[in-house]
């Protein structure tokens, strides 16, 4: 039978907002229903996999920190609560406290009104990890479709696939059926390290372990260049680095007014969020988001199959 349970978030916690922070959001298995302001997500359990509806209050316009019900569709067993608590936990980012958003707002107040602190990211670094890479050097249209492809085609139920599901495959077979080119044999690799070992998340999470070092472990793996690793930095809570690429240059150009080649652009970003410290990435991707959604609308408001597909802003020139 079908299992609900309510879980209470941060006491400023908005789940239309707070989900759709970040671009993952749009990325399967992950859904957003903006009729409704339901998150829906294919969770792969101990027992199987579960697919999650969650939603905040039975109002059109739930409070801040209103409870969140999260209606699965079979039985949660009773160990299965803390797996599924956790990758929630992860997910929507709920250990990140009012007094995080504080800390932020007090170091950018541009943001305070709207409430944005919190991004968005999935239930595990793995995951993470693997959507950063079909990130890179690629439209934001073959980001969404290789996700597609890896959770139809891999993913048990429609899950996103595991390490060990991955780390079986030969990267012809990948790339043929994911359509993921070049990164096929990256992603086979990051997979088997996942699988044995030798990259442990616990470690990467670990807040005691210095950013600098944690940014150096991730450019030693295979494919994790810069931009990805310091994307994958702020996906672990670690918000000092900024992800520097050609979507930056053209915000530092149509927002931002900067001129000249990508380089000095890049450059004059990095200058002009350096004063944000180690928040620097969330006030320079709230800068960005902030673009889209006035040439968009509220992101809670975008179907990932038509206005999700055309957010990044070389499509909103």
């Amino acid at each position: 039978m079908p299992t609900t349970i309510s879980i209470t978030p941060p006491r400023d916690y908005l789940l239309h907002r707070d989900v759709c922070s970040y671009g993952y959001f749009l990325l399967a298995p992950n859904r957003w229903t903006p009729a409704t302001r339901t998150f829906t997500r294919i969770l792969l359990l101990p027992t199987g996999p579960a697919t999650i509806h969650i939603t905040q209050g039975n109002t059109p316009r739930p409070k801040r920190g209103g409870n969140l019900t999260i209606h699965a569709s079979r039985t949660i067993n009773k160990p299965e609560l803390p797996d599924l608590h956790d990758a929630l936990t992860r997910m929507l980012r709920l250990d990140e406290t009012h007094t995080h958003t504080r800390a932020f707002h007090k170091l950018d107040p541009r943001f305070k009104h709207v409430g944005y602190a919190r991004l968005f990211r999935s239930p595990t670094m793995f995951e993470d990890v693997i959507k950063t890479v079909t990130s890179c050097n690629v439209t934001w249209p073959n980001t969404i479709n290789m996700n597609t492809l890896l959770c139809h085609h891999y993913g048990p139920g429609g899950s996103f696939p595991t390490p060990a599901i991955i780390a079986r495959l030969r990267p012809a077979n990948l790339r043929g059926r994911c359509r993921v080119g070049y990164r096929d044999a990256r992603i086979v690799h990051l997979a088997k390290m996942f699988n044995t070992g030798q990259i442990n998340p616990t470690w990467f999470q670990d807040p005691a372990n210095p950013d600098d070092d944690v940014r150096q472990a991730l450019l030693d793996l295979p494919g994790i260049g810069p931009y990805a690793a310091s994307n994958i930095m702020q996906l672990l809570g670690r918000y000092a680095y900024l992800p520097l690429d050609s979507e930056s240059v053209r915000h530092g150009r149509t927002v931002l007014g900067f001129k000249g080649h990508p380089a000095a652009i890049m450059k004059r970003i990095a200058r002009h969020f350096a004063p944000m410290g180690n928040q620097q990435f969330r006030s320079y991707w709230f800068e960005i988001w902030n673009h889209y959604e006035s040439k968009r609308g509220p992101a809670w408001t975008w179907d990932r199959e038509t206005t999700g597909k055309t957010f990044t802003a070389a499509q909103l020139k």
